[in-house]
């Protein structure tokens, strides 16, 4: 049999290792790039975040989008699976905060060079790159072929879409996978970047622009009807549009899927609040304040926060505090104090937006769940077309999650061919 397989990330090397476990399999791999895996390369700042350690039946849990729709992926390929494979081909990992497996050596390439070096193994295998597909060839309902943009087809008994998503277009991903779905009859969900930093208050970022908490917790919620929408705790970047950082872009997630987000966007009812410090209840950081008030108690409340709080955060939280800032210590009330402990712990930011779509780290939507068959990731709609990765409708909060999702649905899809 001969499989074509589009697109050259974890996905589709995963689902041509697998097809070629059955040696009467001829193997095409395309890649439009000059060479695999390039956004594999920057996931994880460069260090690749591989996968989680976690139980593979409680991977389900950290995908907001779509989760159930891959037990059988997980079952046919475990975290476990890519470790042991990584490890055979001479990169041993290490697990670090929040269950995260990394490579020990902290490289992406080495990653990503294990993966074709188990590709490589398999003499059934041709990977052809600098090939861009322009669209799936059919007949009857059935597969036959890709027409490549520069006009030469290929013909095959089945095909495999691992295109990604539409998240760093500086590295390809373009959403070219989306229109040749579309063009065969699926159906597209809407195209929205997920793990994507929050766009609002700039004026009051920007002051604090480069500054990273670290062991804060968030909470945001609608404020029309009082209600939480994510929490977390963790770390937090300023930014000069906003607001991001693991918290905000696993928060992102489920923002995106809150009904009617947009519109209460626009309106100002979203609204982020952060514990600046989560470890004390509101007395006890009453009592910290002024203990440290009372060590220096003359000093004027502009100089007083150095041991409270990061450098590039005390000119907002000044401003923000309504205290007279040439205030002595000493004179400071306990009512101006108690609003300074409110501050402090429910530090409040205006969301208005989510960034693009091409500053995401994933894809939400895209092609409909209700498509593809979930146990062998073949399309309902098209006889010998199968899914893999970014393409589908799926994705996950940071920690290795979505990497999984592409080795589980491609090796799943070179399972079932």
């Amino acid at each position: 049999m001969k499989v074509i397989i589009i697109g050259g990330g974890p996905a589709g090397i995963l689902a041509a290792i697998s097809a070629a476990k059955e040696n009467n399999n001829q193997i095409i791999l395309l890649e439009k790039n000059n060479s695999l895996g390039r956004k594999l390369l920057i996931t994880g700042k460069g260090r690749c975040n591989i996968t989680s350690s976690i139980e593979i039946n409680e991977f389900i849990k950290n995908i907001p989008g779509n989760g159930r729709f891959l037990y059988s992926a997980f079952q046919n390929y475990t975290n476990q699976d890519i470790i042991e494979l990584i490890e055979k081909n001479g990169i041993k990992v290490k697990e670090e905060r929040g269950n995260r497996i990394f490579p020990v050596t902290d490289r992406s390439e080495d990653v990503l060079n294990c993966l074709i070096k188990e590709m490589k193994k398999y003499k059934n295998i041709e990977i052809r790159t600098g090939k861009k597909v322009e669209n799936v060839l059919t007949e009857n309902g059935e597969v036959i072929g890709v027409k490549l943009e520069a006009g030469e087809k290929i013909f095959g008994n089945k095909i495999v879409l691992a295109t990604g998503g539409k998240s760093y277009p500086v590295i390809g991903s373009d959403g070219d996978g989306y229109k040749m779905a579309k063009a065969l009859g699926h159906t597209i969900e809407k195209i929205r970047g997920s793990l994507v930093p929050l766009t609002g208050d700039q004026r009051l970022c920007q002051s604090m622009q480069g500054l990273s908490l670290r062991n804060v917790k968030i909470q945001i919620k609608d404020i029309e009807k009082n209600k939480k929408i994510y929490d977390d705790f963790g770390e937090l970047l300023f930014t000069h549009f906003g607001v991001s950082g693991p918290t905000i872009l696993s928060s992102s997630a489920h923002l995106l899927r809150y009904k009617d987000i947009d519109n209460l966007f626009k309106e100002n009812k979203i609204k982020l609040y952060i514990d600046l410090k989560p470890a004390l209840s509101n007395e006890e950081l009453d009592l910290r304040i002024r203990r440290d008030f009372e060590e220096i108690k003359n000093k004027e409340f502009k100089n007083s926060l150095e041991r409270l709080l990061p450098k590039k955060m005390i000119p907002a939280i000044l401003d923000l505090s309504g205290i007279d800032v040439n205030k002595k210590v000493n004179s400071i009330t306990k009512e101006e104090r108690q609003k300074l402990v409110e501050l402090l712990k429910n530090f409040e930011i205006n969301i208005d937006g989510f960034r693009p779509v091409e500053e995401a780290i994933v894809t939400a939507g895209g092609v409909s769940i209700k498509e593809i068959n979930p146990k062998t990731m073949e399309s309902k709609i098209i006889k010998g077309l199968y899914f893999a990765g970014e393409i589908i409708d799926v994705d996950a909060y940071t920690g290795g999650f979505n990497l999984q999702i592409a080795y589980s649905t491609g090796y799943t899809a070179g399972l079932n061919l």
